[in-house]
């Protein structure tokens, strides 16, 4: 059997506070943003939802496929999921999230691939790099949803 962490070491680990700290959000941000790799800027967003992610899509994906295709395949369980709360938040089928998560993770892989690190650079050129990324995905996105065929 596999040894894992529990929920609140994971978090302590990624934002420095333990699970519920009001400084929990601040350090996520700032841990996020700066980070020197898009790929590190995703260990430190959202410590809660990683968690359950690299639990159950991340870590089973990795034991029988290539990393790139768990990273593809857990940014692609994410939208979904964010899709799907949508969905039923709106009652109607909503497809924004899946295809932009999609893009994101194939900015993480480009990056791992390519071994491409900011970290030489002050905070404010690492969160500018790591949001524009997000950014560019969502524009991408946006864009291919408006001129593909419904």
């Amino acid at each position: 059997m596999a040894y894992s962490i529990s929920l609140q070491t994971y978090v302590r680990r990624r934002n420095g506070v333990p699970l519920g700290s009001p400084d929990s959000l601040k350090n996520m941000l700032t841990r996020s943003l700066g980070a020197g790799s898009f790929d590190a800027f995703w260990q430190y967003w959202n410590p809660i939802w990683g968690y359950y992610l690299s639990r159950y899509v991340m870590k089973p994906v990795n034991n029988v496929a290539p990393s790139w295709l768990a990273i593809l395949c857990t940014f692609l369980v994410s939208g979904l999921l964010h899709d799907m709360a949508i969905s039923l938040v709106k009652w109607e089928v909503t497809w924004l999230f899946t295809p932009w998560f999609g893009f994101l993770s194939l900015l993480v892989i480009a990056g791992k691939v390519n071994l491409i690190r900011y970290d030489s650079l002050a905070w404010p050129g690492r969160a500018l790099i790591n949001s524009s990324q997000v950014v560019a995905g969502f524009m991408l996105t946006r864009y291919l949803l408006a001129v593909l065929p419904q």
